[in-house]
């Protein structure tokens, strides 16, 4: 377990700060760490909602880029909701709700 707890918070760039407690981390920090958490047991589906929703327009960039790559690096689908049209171009299928309705 703790070699798997190191390999995802490697793959979310906090191996170093392993340590720390939440009230010492960062918004973006936290959000890492949260990641790490959900994927630590290798989910066939990855269930994301506003995953960047309290994050600057960077760290919102660095942790939906993350989620790409442990999606593709762990096999595993996620899916995100998001009011954030930058983070549309990194999905590969993308449908939208309008007033509680699938228009897309």
């Amino acid at each position: 377990r703790s070699a798997r707890a190191r390999d995802c918070l490697e793959a979310v760039g906090l191996w170093e700060r392993a340590g720390h407690f939440p009230s010492q981390l960062s918004g973006g920090e936290q959000q890492r760490v949260a990641i790490a958490r959900a994927v630590a047991h290798r989910p066939a589906i990855l269930f994301a909602d506003e995953p960047t929703a309290q994050l600057d327009s960077r760290m919102s960039q660095i942790v939906a880029d993350l989620l790409r790559k442990l999606a593709e690096r762990e096999g595993m689908t996620v899916v995100m909701t998001t009011h954030d049209p930058d983070l549309l171009p990194l999905a590969d299928t993308v449908h939208t709700l309008k007033d509680g309705e699938l228009v897309d």
